[in-house]
Order: structure tokens, then sequence, then C-alpha cells
């Protein structure tokens, strides 16, 4: 037996350590055999930092020794995603420098191959997550289209295309639309003898499910779905949770103990959770993820019950063939652009979401103008939602206003892009990051915030939730389809039709006249303070009547 064949059979019989070893003893490797050392490592250190850093450095030098063969191609590949999974791992000893370093490479090593296969699926793949990590809009977006360009049209990156470009002010309502019905061409129709038929008889109640991959600790939509379940008629519904998640924590085994039933579907094919699902008898299933997240979009383009609804995760059109529905409410979505969303359209009568509150949290704050005698403003959304005409317009306010900016993103991700965009109009010495926190410390930090900046096209929604609750006002702009329009729906429903800005310069100015009165910013945080609990934002028990209401009148 050659070596080639015995290597192949210790790898199909798993004997990695083996593998490592002989590898590691030939005097002269190759780059594929440095790859297949590399993987090995991998395999056989699971979780491990020190087998990810040394299996980076292995690929590193695959691709070094044959930039111009396959096998380069496979080491360079390797050495990306590895040095991705070092930047994702919880763990302070690797150094933040290291892995600049690697991304820089990684940059430069891309360029290099990317010149010898242009168009590897693999290879773009790997950079797109990359540019995740660095918050780099433009080339995400910019690959991601050669993918499609190139006829590479995986759901997965459909969907993730779909979602960046909310970030992306160049998209209009009809573009959402047009790549959703493409995303929607593309998600596979399975053959209807694979699937049991969906009961069309009437259940005594009625039979609501919800789908979601979200249902973890301190994840956004837990606390806007935790009202609805808390506050149902079980004379009248059954409620089932559809939940895709690899791990249950305490808050999804909350929410599985409001509700009637419960299937986990993250093991199961799509047949088989579709079967499974159709098996609950469902009247009316709700999709809580649109494209974001783990979405199983496939399971309602194939029907998982009578009506479908998308509702709360994602606020646009799925385009998705048996989508009956989208909820969303009057401050939303006009009427003169209801044929741009695929499904019909629900309006709720006040707002399209409701927060539970933060009871401990609920109290009049000062503001920090009265000590710090300077304007603190905030913008907590994740840092995608941060581009150039918003550092613009932010850029503009500190330089008028005696003030700083506290930035805090939700996600992880380098910051160096938005740094460079502050530097590049002269404030970032105006502008304080904040790391990670606990989420008490989260919210304790609105306690130092006069007034919250919120971001555009994409606006920010638990934020501004969050803010609002804590007396902090929210500035934000008008949009122009439903995911842009969010921060109106929230001010309008608390009667802050004042904080909605027409356009950037009318931002500039609400922002500059409110900080320059400051009688008017402590009579408006007051106002917030007397009137946000009874307010549509945090009414659950008002929210869960409308919402309940419109259910029985689709059954009805």
């Amino acid at each position: 037996m050659n070596e080639k064949n015995k290597l192949q059979k210790l790898f199909f019989e798993k004997k990695y350590s083996e593998i490592i070893k002989i590898i590691e003893e030939t005097k002269s490797k190759s780059a594929g055999l440095l790859n297949l050392l590399g993987v090995c490592k991998l395999l056989i250190s699971s979780n491990s930092l020190d087998g990810l850093i040394s299996a980076n450095l292995v690929f590193q030098e695959s691709y070094l020794m044959e930039k111009n063969t396959k096998f380069g191609l496979d080491g360079l590949i390797n050495f990306i995603n590895t040095s991705i999974e070092l930047y994702d791992f919880e763990n302070d000893k690797f150094d933040i420098l290291s892995i600049k370093e690697n991304f820089e490479k990684s940059i430069k090593y891309f360029t290099e191959m990317e010149k010898i296969f242009p168009n590897d699926v693999k290879l773009i793949l790997s950079i797109i997550r990359l540019y995740k990590r660095l918050g780099n809009l433009d080339l995400i977006l910019f690959y991601q289209k050669k993918l499609i360009n190139i006829n590479y049209k995986d759901p997965k990156l459909l969907c993730s295309y779909i979602y960046r470009n909310c970030f992306n002010k160049m998209w209009k309502q009809n573009d959402f639309y047009k790549f959703s019905k493409i995303l929607n061409d593309n998600l596979k129709k399975y053959p209807d003898d694979k699937l049991i038929k969906i009961s069309k008889k009437h259940n005594d109640k009625i039979r609501l499910g919800f789908l979601s991959s979200d249902l973890k600790n301190f994840h956004s939509i837990t606390y806007f779905l935790k009202p609805l379940l808390k506050n149902y008629d079980k004379n009248k519904f059954d409620i089932f949770l559809v939940t895709n998640n690899k791990n249950h924590d305490d808050s999804s085994r909350e929410f599985i103990n409001h509700v009637n039933g419960h299937i986990d579907i993250f093991k199961l094919s799509d047949i088989d959770a579709i079967n499974s699902i159709r098996d609950l008898k469902i009247d009316i299933m709700f999709d809580l993820m649109g494209v974001t997240s783990s979405n199983r979009l496939v399971l309602f383009k194939n029907r998982i019950a009578n009506v479908q609804i998308t509702w709360l995760g994602y606020c646009n059109t799925t385009g998705t063939d048996n989508m009956d529905y989208i909820i969303a409410d009057p401050n939303l979505i006009k009427n003169n652009e209801k044929h741009l969303y695929s499904e019909k359209i629900l309006f709720l009568p006040e707002i399209w979401n409701c927060h539970e509150g933060f009871k401990n949290h609920l109290n009049n704050y000062s503001p920090p103008f009265k000590k710090n005698k300077y304007i603190t403003f905030c913008s907590f959304n994740n840092f995608n939602k941060i581009n150039e005409d918003v550092i613009k317009v932010w850029s503009e306010i500190l330089k008028t206003i005696h003030s700083k900016l506290i930035l805090k993103s939700s996600i992880k991700i380098e910051n160096d892009i938005i740094k460079n965009l502050f530097k590049k109009y002269g404030v970032l010495n105006l502008v304080e990051f904040k790391d990670q926190l606990s989420f008490d410390e989260h919210l304790n930090l609105y306690k130092e915030v006069d007034i919250a900046l919120d971001t555009f096209p994409y606006n920010g929604v638990t934020t501004s939730f969050e803010a609002l609750w804590m007396s902090v006002p929210v500035l934000t702009m008008k949009g122009y389809n439903f995911n842009s329009r969010c921060g109106e729906s929230i001010l309008k429903n608390i009667g802050l039709n004042y904080l909605i800005a027409q356009n950037p310069e009318d931002y500039f100015l609400k922002a500059t006249e409110l900080s320059n009165n400051i009688e008017k910013l402590e009579k408006i945080r007051k106002d917030i303070f007397s009137n946000v609990k009874g307010s549509p934002l945090f009414n659950y028990n008002q929210f869960s009547q409308n919402f309940y209401s419109l259910i029985e009148s689709i059954v009805n």
C-alpha cells in the first residue's frame, strides 16, 4: 500500500493522531500533505485554541508553498477560515494584534489567489466571512453579488445578500421584492408524495404555531414574543412552539413552559420537519425569522399550516410562495406600496410589536448633562448599521455641540472602519467605544446618556425600545419601506413626532436644537418617563388583545 492510500485509509478510520505523526516525520511535505495535517489537527483537538493556532499556521504554510495550485487554494481557504475561527474564539490568550495580522495576510493572499481562481465559490465565501468580521459592507455586497452573477444562488447566500442590503441606502423596496422572488425560485419544492397532507379539519380551538431559531437568552425577539405567550385566551387558542435551536437555555425552556406543545426541528431534514409540523395540525403558523438567522423558509415554501404569516424577526417581504401575510402597522407600509410585498398586509391598529419592558429599571433618571455640563449621545445599534452618511451627520453634531458619543455594538465586529470614518470627519477623540457588557451593565449605560441617535436607513428597534424605557429620547429619520420606518412607528406611538427627522439636514437641526434647549430636553425626558409604560410600546395587554383579535378575524 503506497503512502497516499495508507493515509486515506487512516483518515477513513479516523486515526488522526497516526496521520499527524506520519506527516510530521515526512521530510519533504507537499501542500496537499500540509492541508491534511492541518485538518487532522483540527479534528483531533476540537474546540482547542492550541489546535486551532497550530492548524492555522500549517494552512498558511500550505498556501505559501504552492500558491498557484489547487492545493495552495485549499490551504488559503483553510487559512482564512481558521483565522476567522480564532477571531471568534472566546479566549483572551490569543493576541488581538495577531488576529488582525492574520486578517491582513488573508486579504493579501486572497488578492493574489483571486487572479488565478477568480470564480472559486469556496474562496469567495471565505473572504465574505472575513469582511463580515471587519464590517466592510461594500465588499461583502460586492462578493455576494459576484457569486450570484456566476449563478451560485444558494438560498443561504441569497438570504444573506437580501438582509445585508437592509443597511444599503441604494436598495429600495422594489429591489427587496425582486431579489426575494429570486430567493423563492431557489427554495426547493418537495414532491407531494413525500409529505403528509395538511389537515383541513377544524380544531376545537385555534391552533397557532411560532417558528424561530432565536428563542435564547437576551435575544431581542424574546422581549417581544413573551407578552403574547403570557396573555392569550386559553379557551380560544392552543399555542405550539417550533424551535430550530442547537441548544436550549433558560429562556427557551421558559417559553416552552408557556405553551401547549413544542417540537425542535434542528436535527430534522426539511421533509421530516415539514411532516412533523403538519402533524401538529396548526391553523396559523408564524415565521419569526424571514431571511435572518438560521431560517427555514423552505418549510413555508412547501406549506406547513393552513395560514402562514411572517412577523417580528425580519421587517420586509420574504417573497416566499405560500407566505400568506405579513404583519405591519399603518406607519410602516403605505397603500401605494403594497404591491412590493409578496404577502398580503395585515395592519395592527397601533404598532407592529410590543416590548415587555424591564421592571427593575423604570426610574426617572436625571439627565447626565446636569453633572457633566456637556451632552452625551449614544448609539447601541450593531456597527453594521453605522455607515458613512450616518457618521457624517453625527460628526457635524459633535463638532457643533459640546458633547461626546458612546458607541456599543450588539455583535462582535471590528470597529476600524468606523474609527477611520470618524477620523476622516475630525471627531474621533469625541467618540467612546464600549466593549461587550453584561445585560444589566448595558441597560445601566443608558443612565449616562442624554440623547440616543438612531441609525439610517436601517433603524434600531430593540435599542430604541430600551432607550425610551430608560427615559432617553431617540432621534430617528424617516424611511422608505418597512425596515427603514421602524423608528418612525416607535416614536409616533409614544407621541414623539418631533424627533422624526425628514432628512440628514433636519436630523442635524433637531439634534442641535434639542442639545441647546436643556429645558425642552428635560421636559421630553420627563414626558417619556410618565407615558412610556402605558404607551403602545409597552402596553402588552392591549397589544395582545389587538394581536389575537386580528388573528381571529383571519380565521373567521
